[in-house]
C-alpha cells in the first residue's frame, strides 16, 4: 500500500515542481509584453477555451473520482483494488495538472489574468487530490487489519 501512496504523491508533487518551473522559466525570460494580445481573436479564444477546461475538468475529475471509488470498493482482489485507486489517481492528477500548467503557460503568452484565477483554482483542486495513507483507507472503506 505504500508503494502506491509513493508513486501518487511522486505525480502530485512532480505537477507543482512543474508548475514552479515553468514560473521560474516564465520570470527568467523577462518578456515585459504580451507574446498573444488578450483582445484578439485567438486570445479570447485561448483564454475561453482554457476557462472552459477548467470548468468542465475539475469537477469531472473529482467527481468521477468519487463515483469511481464506490466501484472500486466492491472490487473482492485488494491488490486490484489498489492498482485500480492508483490509476485513477493519477488520471485525476494529470487532468488537473494540465490545467494548472495550461493556464500558466497561456498567462504567460497573453498576460490576461484570469488565466491566473484559473491556475489558482487548479492549484487549490490539486489540494484536495493530495494522497495519503489515511484517505486510500477511508476512500476504499479498507479494515485496518487489510491494510498490512
Amino acid at each position: 500500500m505504500k508503494s502506491i501512496i509513493t508513486k501518487i504523491t511522486l505525480v502530485y508533487y512532480g505537477i507543482y515542481t512543474s508548475t514552479i518551473l515553468l514560473a521560474v522559466l516564465i520570470f527568467l525570460t523577462k518578456v515585459n509584453y504580451p507574446v498573444l494580445d488578450p483582445k484578439s481573436t485567438l486570445g479570447i479564444t485561448l483564454t475561453q477555451i482554457t476557462i472552459l477546461f477548467m470548468l468542465i475538468s475539475i469537477p469531472l475529475a473529482l467527481g468521477g473520482f468519487y463515483r469511481m471509488t464506490k466501484k472500486w470498493r466492491l472490487i473482492e482482489d485488494q491488490s486490484l483494488k489498489l492498482k485500480e485507486y492508483q490509476k485513477g489517481s493519477i488520471i485525476r492528477l494529470i487532468i488537473i495538472g494540465i490545467g494548472l500548467l495550461g493556464s500558466i503557460f497561456l498567462f504567460y503568452l497573453s498576460r490576461d489574468l484570469s488565466l491566473i484565477y484559473c491556475a489558482a483554482i487548479a492549484a487549490l483542486s490539486l489540494i484536495f487530490c493530495k494522497p495519503s495513507e489515511g484517505k486510500l483507507i477511508s476512500d476504499l472503506k479498507l479494515d485496518e487489519t487489510e491494510e498490512e
